[in-house]
This record gives structure tokens, sequence and C-alpha cells, in this order.
């Protein structure tokens, strides 16, 4: 499963800022950044689910806003990118 993560974390306190660096770690766990707070993450259906449930429960949901989008087809039939593209696709044959 192809998804995005997107995610706007309050950082006007300190534990604001605290969800913001662990929401932020979580998903350079599960993914990569290819915006500021934007994630791109290939997972399989079970970790989607503890994916999903660690972030759900990372953000305050009366202060924040987390948003993930289902990607229908390959990332290359799907996502168009005007600019710096630095996504690597790790399932890709690796050439040394």
């Amino acid at each position: 499963m192809n998804i995005v993560v997107a995610y706007d974390v309050n950082t006007e306190t300190r534990e604001g800022r605290r969800r913001l660096r662990k929401v932020a770690k979580a998903c350079e766990g599960f993914g990569q950044r290819v915006q500021y707070s934007v994630f791109e993450c290939s997972l399989a259906d079970t970790d989607f689910e503890r994916f999903r449930r660690k972030l759900v429960g990372l953000i305050d949901t009366d202060e924040d806003s987390l948003r993930i989008y289902t990607l229908r087809g390959r990332r290359e039939e799907v996502v168009r990118v005007w600019g710096r593209d630095g996504y690597v696709d790790f399932r890709a044959p690796l050439v040394v």
C-alpha cells in the first residue's frame, strides 16, 4: 500500500514541539520525507495499521492535523513532481 502522510502539529508550546519531533521520527521509520511535513510510505497492510495507530496516538486531536492519503496505483503512475524529487525506490534493484 502506497500512502502519503501530511501533518500539521501546533508548535506554540514545548509539548507541541515535542509532538512534532515524535511524529516526524515515527514517519521517518516508515517512509521517506518528500516535503517538510509530508512523507511517502510503501507499507504492508499490517504495517499501515501499526503506523496509523502510532501517529494517531502521538498527535493532539484538538491541536494538530494528520492526513493520510492512499495512492491507488504505482507511485510513478499517480505522483507528478515538479522541481526536486529526492524520492528513492528502495524496492527497486540496487545497482552497485
